[in-house]
């Protein structure tokens, strides 16, 4: 695991500009391949939900139980506390109420507000999976950032299956983006909103984040995402 070559500066550079940033790799393909074994594992998870009968999209994600697998927690609780200063600084510029700086003072307020479900999870799409745009907002504490960790080698294992964002801009069209990281490779977004400068100083933006349709192959991806759900 590479966290510790993590340039967070460039990462809230990204996200202020962006939208959503793209790390170096956090896991290797020995580790990526350990959790796609796992997606097979009932004992593993607490809930699994099939997209097609939502009406989400096409493909099955799996919620991890507590506790965690080993990885997954240690990403959940190293990856935390550099987010939570850009969290932090981000409630400071929409007059918004900040964050604990170490992550089991979110697990703790997230008990407190009755959220304790652990949100860790795996997804898995096929040949024509794709989600629909959605934000990730499991009770009334909403950590404002999440990352997903590409598990598959792009182009190799899979075709299509891009991740998309849409930023929904105040009285004007909305702005798509699109990213397609790396195995082993993260990409970093906002949950719900970001703040953006507008002609009179920062406001809201809604963001909105899905998957392009996969044109062949399978597409797994870890979702960290870091509030706990009811």
């Amino acid at each position: 695991m590479s966290l510790d070559d993590l340039c967070w500066d460039e990462i809230a550079d990204h996200l202020d500009r962006d939208g959503f940033a793209v790390t170096g790799p956090l896991l290797d393909p020995a580790q990526c391949r350990s959790l796609i074994g796992t997606f097979d594992d009932d004992a593993a998870f607490r809930s699994t939900v099939d997209m097609a009968r939502l009406s989400f999209g096409e493909g099955r994600y799996r919620y991890f139980a507590d506790p965690l697998p080993p990885l997954v927690a240690e990403l959940r609780t190293r990856l935390y506390p550099p987010l939570a200063a850009i969290a932090n600084r981000w409630a400071g510029l929409l007059g918004e109420d900040g964050f604990p700086t170490a992550h089991e003072g979110l697990v703790g307020a997230c008990a407190a507000a009755g959220q304790r479900k652990p949100t860790p999870l795996v997804l898995r799409y096929g040949p024509g999976g794709y989600n629909c745009l959605h934000q990730d907002v499991y009770g009334d504490l909403t950590f404002p950032l999440q990352v997903l960790v590409m598990l598959n080698e792009p182009d190799v294992d899979f075709t299509g299956g891009e991740s998309v964002f849409v930023e929904q801009r105040p009285r004007q069209q909305s702005r798509p983006m699109v990213a397609r990281p790396g195995l082993g490779r993260a990409v970093v977004f906002p949950v719900r909103h970001r703040p953006k400068r507008g002609a009179r100083g920062f406001h809201r933006v809604q963001m909105r984040h899905g998957v392009s349709a996969v044109h062949a192959g399978a597409r797994h991806v870890l979702g960290v995402i870091f509030h706990n759900a009811r």
